[in-house]
């Protein structure tokens, strides 16, 4: 999550655009950890429940080795000063100044290229598409 005392990059539409193929590594690599965690789901809740009882799971190391892949990864993308919104999707934000405001223009790995803004507030159901006026 970001801070909002923190410094927001502001991405130029070409600037967004030039970030796609390094997106599509990371969000590949999050989305198989992902995968990953949550296939070992049953068997850690399973632990969990056992925990009082000195229980366990020979999956710990690996859970916690998927589990650090995943947020190296993430932190990546955020370091790059793109917002994740959806880890599932891989869906995207890239702060974008329209008109003296900040938007976002948004992204997934299913689409070709960044072709969709939205402002801060409504999120992926108030997306609309790029228009000329985008640089």
């Amino acid at each position: 999550m970001y801070d909002e005392t923190e410094e927001v990059r502001i991405f130029t539409l070409s600037e967004a655009r030039s970030l796609i193929p390094r997106l599509r590594k990371l969000l590949a690599r999050i989305a198989r950890e992902r995968d990953a965690l949550l296939d070992m789901r049953v068997e850690l809740d399973f632990a969990r429940e056992k925990a009082e009882l000195n229980g366990g799971s020979p999956l710990g190391p690996t859970y916690l080795n998927h589990l650090i892949a995943f947020s190296e990864a993430v932190q990546q993308v955020e370091l790059l000063g793109v917002h994740v919104k959806d880890f599932r999707t891989g869906l995207v934000d890239f702060p974008y100044e329209r008109e003296g405001r900040v938007v976002y223009l948004c992204w997934k790995p299913d689409e070709d290229e960044i072709g969709w803004w939205h402002e801060t507030d409504s999120g992926f159901a108030g997306r609309q598409p790029l228009t000329d006026e985008f640089d």
